[in-house]
């Protein structure tokens, strides 16, 4: 808990001459009970005085005159507070006056014609150079003031209390700001008017009584494939229908473009129509336009969308004629179909003519094995495979009957006394088996053995049927594919439905005049905030 000091004494500057004998004043006097007090009389004590004595300068040492006593004795009737006390002995120092008191030196600066309740900045705090030398001319106002000649010097009758004068500069204050809010405002206002309402009121202007009203056509049609006849039904439509959006892309992007504009203008007259005088300057094309020019003016009046979801195209066209439109809408159509047309004809003319050179180059090699198997046939037996196998038997036969013979001699030889005409018979027998045997392998050796031999025979005419089978497969499978190709061909082929056909319109349909004006504004309103915003910024910027 912290206290508030308390100061019973307090050191008052002293001049440089001996003091002399103190006079004693008490704090502040009461006032007489015969004149009644005023509302603003209740005085306060001064902390800044002190109640105990305190020594005079030397050059007050004399009692103090009747007359001071009765200005004192006013001044504190004034109800002067502690603040201003200490004020009023301060600015005494200051001026290097010597108070007895408070009241005193209130009543020495009023002698002086110093306002002691002046209001002061800190720099007029600093002693002066001079004491007592009143202020130039120019300086702070003192009292009692000196007026120029010339003037009314005559009091005012007018009395006015510093609380009206605070309203009345408070009034002042508030009518200076709503004078600059309204200035403020009416510049907002011309601003607003300059760059925002008056281009959108030019606008509406263009588009309600300038603007040449436009007829728009709608239609819309499909690309779509020819059915197929195999497959699962997943597996035809999911190519089929992939197939159709790359037409459909294909179609849009073939009637936006520059190729479409100048096929219309050749078969209808598409820049002559927008060439017309009665259309208005803004939307009307020069005498003799360029194709650039003719085709911005082009991609405005005709907009293709594409729905990938329903595979539709969609195709509005705009003329300020409706006939003219259904006849540009009804032209781009027909150019469609043809491109839809042309778009798989060549790939359908490519996969059958390369099916069609295949079966017939298998045709020829086929034809070129037969012809080699028939002469290799021509110089040999007819089946030489079976010369040779009809020797393999006879060798074969020959050698079990020569292993008999020869088991019979041994059973012969093996008796004591053998029969000689019967042994030498059994080895006739033998020796003729042998010859024939011999023979039957050296024709069997010659049949195998050689460019000539049989089996060398054997083995051309096995490569030859070989190759003759080849070409038989080959010459199937491109026979085939042939037909493969033709049944794609047949399901590749893609044709335009006309879902929607164009019908000329009655009425105008733009150019919309209310929702173009209101986006004008949109687009003004946002233009001027964008450039209030930044220039704002840049204020802030340059004035920091």
């Amino acid at each position: 808990m912290t206290t508030k000091p308390k100061a019973k004494k307090f050191r008052v500057r002293r001049s440089e001459t001996p003091p002399a004998q103190p006079t004693v004043e008490a704090a502040p006097v009461a006032q007489p009970a015969a004149q009644p007090p005023r509302p603003r009389a209740v005085t306060l004590p001064n902390p800044g005085q002190s109640t105990a004595e305190q020594p005079a300068p030397a050059n007050t040492a004399q009692p103090t005159p009747q007359g001071a006593e009765a200005a004192i004795d006013a001044i504190k009737r004034e109800g002067l507070t502690g603040r201003q006390l200490r004020m009023a002995r301060r600015m005494a120092q200051k001026n290097n006056l010597a108070p007895t008191s408070d009241y005193d030196a209130v009543r020495l600066l009023r002698e002086a014609g110093i306002d002691p309740f002046q209001r002061t900045n800190m720099l007029d705090l600093m002693p002066s150079d001079k004491a007592g030398k009143p202020p130039a001319k120019g300086g702070k106002v003192q009292l009692p003031q000196t007026m120029p000649m010339g003037k009314e010097t005559l009091p005012s009758t007018e009395t006015m209390s510093p609380a009206d004068m605070r309203a009345l500069e408070i009034g002042e204050i508030q009518k200076d700001i709503a004078r600059r809010r309204r200035r403020r405002l009416l510049l907002l206002l011309a601003r607003l008017s300059a760059f925002v309402f008056l281009p959108t009121f030019f606008a509406g202007w263009y588009f309600y009584a300038v603007a040449t009203p436009m007829f728009s056509t709608k239609s819309a049609f499909l690309v779509q494939q020819a059915d197929s006849t195999g497959g699962s039904a997943l597996g035809g439509l999911l190519p089929a229908q992939l197939n159709s959006n790359q037409d459909a892309i294909a179609v849009q992007d073939y009637l936006t473009s520059k190729d479409a504009m100048i096929r219309l203008d050749n078969d209808v007259g598409f820049k002559d129509h927008f060439s017309n005088p009665e259309i208005d300057p803004i939307q009307r094309l020069d005498e003799n336009p360029s194709n650039e020019k003719a085709y911005k003016v082009y991609k405005k009046f005709v907009k293709i969308g594409y729905d990938p979801t329903e595979g539709s195209i969609r195709m509005e066209v705009s003329a300020a004629d409706p006939e003219i439109a259904t006849q540009f809408s009804k032209a781009l159509i027909s150019y469609a179909e043809q491109r839809v047309d042309d778009l798989s004809q060549r790939k359908r003319k490519d996969q059958l003519r390369d099916a069609r050179n295949s079966l017939e180059t298998a045709k020829e090699e086929r034809r070129n094995a037969q012809i080699d198997l028939v002469r290799l046939q021509e110089n040999t037996v007819l089946d030489p495979e079976g010369v040779i196998a009809s020797l393999r038997q006879q060798i074969t036969n020959l050698e079990i009957q020569l292993q008999e013979k020869q088991l019979q001699l041994a059973a012969l030889e093996d008796n004591s006394r053998p029969n000689k005409a019967r042994v030498e018979g059994v080895r006739g027998d033998v020796r003729r088996l042998q010859a024939a045997l011999a023979t039957q392998r050296a024709r069997m050796t010659e049949a195998t053995a050689g460019e000539e031999s049989l089996a060398a025979k054997t083995s051309q005419i096995q490569i030859a049927q070989a190759d003759l089978a080849a070409a038989d497969l080959q010459m199937q499978t491109s026979l085939q594919t042939l037909k493969q190709t033709e049944l794609e061909a047949n399901r590749q082929v893609r044709y335009l439905t006309t879902s929607v056909d164009p019908v000329s319109a009655q009425d105008p349909s733009y150019p919309r005049s209310f929702e173009n004006t209101i986006l004008a504004f949109l687009i003004f309103s946002g233009i001027y905030l964008m450039v209030s915003l930044t220039a704002s910024i840049l204020r802030e910027q340059v004035s920091s």
